[in-house]
């Protein structure tokens, strides 16, 4: 019962951050949300006792990409910053709305003519072994996780040399 408890806060946690790191204005508070959101990923790990993904969401996303998002808004010219200012276009509210309700039924279609949830349902009893899933992570076959794991760190890299070339002061001359 207290799984069920810790899941249905941590739920409203991750549900209510994303919708408030989407809608917000304000860049920085975009940013705070989104590490709320990373947070409550983390503690969902933590609650299926996958400690090693819950330690490595908090210190890879939660820790690494979200200084990234912060250093390099930090970055940007405030006078930039400042001038922005969006309007709510209600045909583009619309569209969009539809298009996440397109989505939303596309989904659903899809896992019941899968049957996943059910499955899933029969499956939640059955423990899988940790060995397994460190196969899974490391092994480079077909339906294994190295080869993503080595672009996202080669994207990671990416953005750190990104941050260096905007924080590097140009010379005048």
């Amino acid at each position: 019962m207290a799984n069920i408890v810790m899941f249905a806060i941590l739920a409203i946690v991750i549900l209510g951050s994303a919708v408030l790191c989407v809608t917000t204005t304000r860049i920085m508070r975009a940013a705070t949300f989104m590490l709320f959101v990373l947070f409550g990923v983390a503690g969902l790990y933590f609650l299926l006792d996958y400690t090693y993904l819950g330690a490595a969401q908090i210190s890879v996303y939660a820790g690494g990409v979200t200084m990234i998002y912060i250093f390099a808004i930090q970055l940007v010219n405030k006078s930039t910053l400042q001038g922005i200012s969006e309007r709510i276009h209600l045909g583009r509210m619309l569209g969009a709305v539809l298009v996440s309700l397109l989505g939303f039924v596309v989904v659903v279609c899809v896992l019941l003519k899968n049957e996943f949830l059910f499955r899933a349902y029969d499956m939640a009893d059955s423990e899988v072994p940790m060995e397994k899933i460190g196969h899974a992570l490391l092994g480079s076959e077909k339906y294994q996780y190295v080869l993503p794991f080595e672009v996202i760190s080669v994207f990671l890299f990416a953005c750190i040399i990104g941050g260096i070339v905007v924080a590097r002061k140009e010379e005048k001359k």
